[in-house]
């Protein structure tokens, strides 16, 4: 019982978040929108535990605005907010492990589900590291398709 206080003052609290960070009046509030996520693993569709799922407003040229809020997910990858004002939101994920995720999105639904699908970090290659163990070696095969050899 404790645990459903807590969680219900938690999303109380974002909830006057959103208004204040959209700068949404009681006077002059438009159209609101209840998000859900559901964040998972890109390879097996397995849950994401405490992910972080960032939201910020969006000005109408296209500019991420001040302000924003944090949403962390449960174990079963989910989180959900109430009073998004419809329009555009700007949704980022992160969590340790995972590449971090940025997309925009219009919300124009009095309800919206998004499913986000987080991947593996890939391996960074550098062509730098190359052209530097050449120069070391002399060995002017080890870079890029772009040297050239010198005359025999």
């Amino acid at each position: 019982m404790r645990r459903a206080v807590r969680v219900g003052i938690v999303v109380a609290m974002f909830a006057a978040a959103a208004h204040s960070v959209w700068g949404q009046d009681d006077e002059d509030e438009g159209p609101m929108s209840k998000m859900h996520f559901v964040v998972v693993r890109d390879t097996n569709g397995k849950p994401v535990r405490n992910a972080a799922v960032v939201l910020h407003p969006v000005t109408k040229k296209g500019k991420q605005a001040m302000g924003g809020m944090e949403l962390k997910t449960d174990d079963d990858g989910k989180t959900s907010i109430e009073g998004i004002p419809y329009g555009p939101l700007r949704v980022q994920v992160l969590a340790p492990g995972f590449q971090t995720f940025g997309e925009d999105y219009r919300i124009d639904q009095a309800e919206t589900l998004i499913t986000i699908r987080l991947k593996r970090p890939v391996k960074q290659v550098s062509s730098f590291g190359v052209q530097e163990s050449a120069k070391k070696t002399g060995d002017a095969s080890k870079t890029d398709g772009n040297a050239q050899q010198p005359p025999q």
